[in-house]
């Protein structure tokens, strides 16, 4: 579905494996599924934000087969970025991808401002 959206994924297998993939390479979005093995989908979320200044670190969308209103707004509260209910729906993804921003568009800006 991403890649007919336009978009490039790269797939890890469990929390642990999203957390080294955003160490070694600047995403603009990661979609975690809360339930995942090794490291649960908030417990990477948390890693995530703990290495990445706000403003340098990829936009978070939880992804949960709860379908309950209540799950989406405790993962919001518990500091994701956005989430999605399974089964995903292309309307839906599109949306929450169309609140993220590049990474890389930050740069010139971040270069332009005097540092204090």
């Amino acid at each position: 579905m991403l890649e007919r959206l336009g978009y490039r994924a790269d797939l890890v297998a469990n929390g642990l494996e999203a957390v080294d993939a955003v160490r070694r390479m600047p995403y603009d979005v990661v979609l975690t599924d809360l339930q995942m093995p090794e490291l649960e989908g908030l417990g990477a979320m948390r890693q995530i934000r703990s290495d990445h200044p706000e403003g340098r670190r990829p936009r978070i969308v939880a992804l949960t087969a709860n379908t309950i209103e209540e799950d989406g707004e405790e993962s919001l509260a518990a500091g994701m970025d956005d989430y999605l209910s399974k089964p995903l729906k292309k309307d839906k993804l599109e949306a929450a991808l169309g609140r993220a921003r590049r990474l890389e568009a930050l740069a010139p800006q971040e270069a332009a401002r005097p540092r204090r």
